[in-house]
């Protein structure tokens, strides 16, 4: 990939595409620094970093690339979306009729249609929490408090958050692809900055010393590298296709072949659902003076052994409970069947589908333990070491998996330009007349 990027420039359907999702992620950080009409920007910010940290409204500030914090056009960000694809992710397996029309491709389009409704519906909503906790939560944030207030902040950040949608789904449409994800890389890359120039005072004025930082810059590498590796690692399941006659004598080759099993198959999310629930007593502690809520928050403080623990074993929970749902081995195992393709070794049907569940279960074992560790690990270690900024598990694990998907999308776009070259240039010599 490394010696054909320099090709990129040459392929101008490619060319096109790249430029065409840059020109949309510049036009998301530029609408991410439009503050939102009658919000102080310095009041917000100065509480979600004082206050709001590792609390829901931190990790939603994260996703939004402080787009929270500076109470700006889109602080809503991507989330609104990604909840309402959740939801009718999660509802698959409850409702029958919705699992039936994600099979199905005009289910899938009613579907997204669905998912966009409910994305204006949870904008809305959120919109109005918004500004009614800009009014009441912080002090001095809203100069003009009132209904008039409240109904510009839905306006206006219901537009920013369909607007985030619809430049998402313009990268995947007319781009290089995979545009929700991307508009989350580039908010989590964007605040990369501030940490960098953080530790680069903290060099300057001594609290930092260079032998500790090149430590930990060795550190994040070897983690870095380690999360490439797992994300990649999956366990492969030979597939045995028979020969088969297709008609007048001719006889279609048997194939062997893989299904691939991810160690890591359910992605970020674990450590997303089991943040958000670790979240709640910091959360309710923010808001309300009461004393049990305050003594539940120290508890749960990201320095504490207690939260170190329970956000381990909630992430190793939801590691098989998502991967459980995303991920279904009986109708695996029957479209394996209609094919006529096989397991060696295992019998077809019910046999299969237990086959290839045992082995996800045995694989997600040491997947759901790594998102544990790359969770907890860099906290402990950040913690210990008394570092200027953080090194979260959900920021690295969601930059390295869209930049692989990306560098994938971008090979396939390479090697099918590569198929059309030959097929449109390739000549073969008949008679003393070239013929395609």
């Amino acid at each position: 990939m490394t010696s054909a990027i320099p090709n990129i420039t040459k392929l101008p359907e490619l060319w096109a595409k790249i430029k065409f999702t840059l020109l949309v992620l510049v036009i998301y950080r530029v609408g991410a620094h439009i503050a939102t009409p009658g919000v102080n920007v310095e009041a917000m910010a100065s509480f979600i970093e004082t206050t709001a940290q590792g609390t829901f409204l931190g990790l939603y500030d994260l996703f939004s690339g402080g787009g929270f914090s500076r109470a700006t056009v889109f602080a809503l960000g991507i989330m609104p979306y990604i909840s309402a694809s959740i939801v009718f992710q999660l509802a698959g397996p409850v409702f029958p009729i919705i699992e039936k029309m994600q099979r199905d491709e005009e289910g899938k389009k009613r579907l997204t249609q669905w998912t966009r409704y409910l994305t204006v519906a949870l904008c809305v909503f959120q919109a109005y929490g918004f500004g009614l906790f800009a009014e009441t939560g912080i002090p001095g944030a809203v100069a003009d408090p009132g209904w008039s207030f409240r109904v510009t902040t839905v306006l206006t950040l219901t537009t920013g958050g369909v607007f985030v949608m619809w430049l998402g789904e313009q990268i995947t449409e007319r781009g290089i692809g995979n545009g929700m994800s991307l508009l989350i890389f580039f908010s989590i890359v964007e605040r990369l900055w501030p940490e960098i120039l953080r530790t680069v005072e903290a060099v300057s004025s001594g609290t930092l010393s260079v032998p500790m930082l090149l430590v930990v810059l060795a550190f994040m590498v070897v983690v870095v590298g380690v999360t490439v590796a797992v994300i990649v690692a999956a366990r492969r399941i030979p597939i045995q296709i028979p020969r088969k006659v297709m008609g007048r004598g001719r006889i279609r080759e048997g194939t062997k072949t893989f299904i691939p099993l991810r160690i890591n198959s359910a992605g970020v999310m674990p450590i997303i659902f089991a943040q958000s629930i670790i979240i709640v007593p910091g959360t309710l502690a923010s808001f309300t003076n009461l004393p049990w809520a305050q003594e539940i928050a120290q508890y749960f403080n990201v320095t504490s052994p207690l939260y170190i623990i329970t956000s381990s074993v909630l992430i190793v929970f939801f590691a098989y409970f998502y991967t459980s749902i995303i991920f279904n081995p009986v109708d695996l195992a029957e479209n394996l069947k209609k094919q006529g393709g096989f397991i060696p070794g295992v019998k077809p049907g019910a046999a299969t589908a237990d086959y290839i569940d045992d082995v996800l279960s045995r694989i997600t074992l040491p997947g759901a333990v790594f998102l544990a560790a790359v969770a907890m690990l860099p906290i402990m270690v950040f913690n210990w070491l008394g570092m200027p900024f953080q090194f979260g598990g959900t920021a690295l694990l969601i930059v390295v998996g869209v930049a692989l998907d990306t560098v994938q999308q971008i090979q396939q776009h390479m090697i099918l330009r590569q198929y059309d070259g030959f097929m449109k240039e390739g000549r073969v010599k008949f008679r003393g007349r070239s013929r395609y």
